[in-house]
């Protein structure tokens, strides 16, 4: 069988994020196929005049995006490009008796559809003529700014309406934000186990992710102390408040200690806040610890519903010109129809009710994890949107995943959450809004509760 090889001329710095970046654009085109057998790292680097690290750099990013997977004793084969599309844990049978615990969204109600139907109906009533026939500003429309300072200040953050930025979501803003304040080859530090996004973000931008540890409240400030001292990162990430995906809460202390190392090294710092104000009593954001240097961003489909894809993203106004370029880039502008829904909710207030609801709902799903899950060392927040279960009984979290899926349960596991060179955690991120009836809810749990008190072999048998 002919293997294929990328030419060797092609490849610029950083090697390895080339590399994988060429590995990449032949797995989508077809130039390997799914099931196609990679050549050994030391092969691929005799060919290439690479060194075997690069090689393993670049597979290792072509892991994480699942465009490739590893078997021991066998090598490296392409899973496809669809599989970096669609998680491999989620269950494709939702609705049909399956229980999605997989993917993290929102709980709803027929309160959202009747809102969310009412806005639409009066959409047209002073609607701004801009809003579907304009193409600029790039930064959004001076109203749905205006309307994005009043809904930070509600997240804690006091910021006027001119270093305001929207977005069609955190996904849209965190996509700016790294191609903005970072260029390939650079280093971004973020904890270990952080969001899933980031990630092969990094990878397919070409820079590096660095995972520095962390205990209950957090990334310990000492260990991003001593990466500085001894590298050069360029931007910290953080979701200090209910993280995906181990629904943690940074305390204030935390976060002030993390800005006096970010402020002594000249890091840049990107925030998360995709929750906003569901939860009723947090700390201060970092961006309002730190506004000199962070970008904020948050969103409407965490707090609200899904289908309001809009976003604000808030940072210095020196970051704002690169930003905005790259709002162009990606889409040239947020969707205005988007931003005008959003703006309405804000200035009406149903966006703030919703957030409250979501906190109720929320808090009585934690009720009940704590009810099925006592005596399990799980952690949770009663505003997050999921759980993160440490697994014991010689578990791991792929494996738990794996029998989860046979009894009709998809759970994540921790890998796709796992940052470059981090050892597996041997855990598992339970959804706990992807199962709308609360019955089921309690349901799903009690079989991973019964899961979790057997080993691996015997939950094997439970599942057949």
């Amino acid at each position: 069988m002919t293997i294929w090889y990328p030419d060797p001329e092609t490849l610029t710095p950083p090697l390895h994020a080339s590399l994988a970046q060429a590995l990449a654009k032949a797995i989508s085109d077809g130039r390997l196929a799914r099931g196609a057998q990679l050549p050994t790292h030391r092969r691929m680097a005799q060919e290439l005049g690479l060194s075997v690290h690069t090689v393993s750099k670049a597979y290792d990013s072509l892991r994480r995006q699942r465009l490739i997977d590893g078997q021991v004793g066998r090598g490296s084969f392409v899973t496809g490009a669809e599989a970096a599309g669609s998680p491999p844990y989620r269950l494709q049978s939702e609705p049909g008796g399956g229980y999605d615990l997989s993917i993290s969204r929102p709980l709803f109600a027929p309160l959202h559809a009747e809102l969310f139907q009412q806005a639409l109906r009066q959409l047209p009533e002073g609607l701004d003529p801009a809003c579907y026939l304009s193409t600029r500003p790039n930064a959004g429309h001076q109203a749905h700014r205006e309307a994005g300072a009043d809904w930070l200040k509600i997240c804690g953050l006091e910021v006027p309406p001119d270093r305001i930025l929207m977005t069609n979501g955190v996904s849209h803003g965190l996509s700016a934000a790294l191609t903005a304040l970072a260029r390939p080859g650079d280093t971004i530090v973020a904890e270990t186990v952080t969001h899933h996004l980031l990630i092969p973000a990094c990878a397919s931008l070409g820079l590096t992710l660095a995972g520095l540890e962390t205990d209950s409240d957090g990334m310990l400030p000492d260990a991003l102390e001593e990466f500085c001292s001894k590298n050069s990162p360029k931007v910290l990430f953080l979701l200090p408040s209910l993280a995906n995906a181990t629904a943690g809460m940074m305390p204030e202390e935390r976060r002030r200690a993390l800005v006096e190392v970010a402020r002594r090294h000249d890091l840049l710092i990107i925030e998360n806040d995709a929750m906003g104000p569901v939860a009723a009593a947090r700390p201060a954001p970092i961006a309002a610890l730190a506004p000199e240097r962070t970008v904020y961003l948050t969103t409407f489909t965490k707090c609200t519903l899904p289908g309001l894809r809009a976003g604000y993203l808030a940072a210095p106004e020196h970051l704002l010109p690169a930003l905005t370029g790259r709002i162009v880039v990606f889409s040239w502008m947020a969707t205005p129809l988007m931003g005008e829904l959003a703006s309405r909710w804000v200035q009406d207030g149903t966006a703030l009710e919703l957030a409250r609801w979501q906190r109720r709902a929320l808090a009585e799903r934690h009720a009940i994890a704590a009810q099925v899950l006592q005596g399990w060392d799980w952690q949770g927040h009663p505003a997050a949107l999921h759980l993160w279960l440490p697994l014991q009984n010689g578990w791991t979290g792929e494996g738990f995943a794996a029998y989860a899926r046979q009894l009709q349960v998809a759970v994540a596991p921790d890998t796709p959450f796992l940052a470059p060179r981090v050892p597996p955690q041997n855990a598992v991120r339970v959804s706990l809004g992807s199962v709308q009836d609360p019955a089921r809810f309690r349901q799903a749990l009690e079989l991973l509760a019964g899961m979790l008190r057997q080993p691996p072999e015997g939950a094997a048998a439970l599942a057949f």
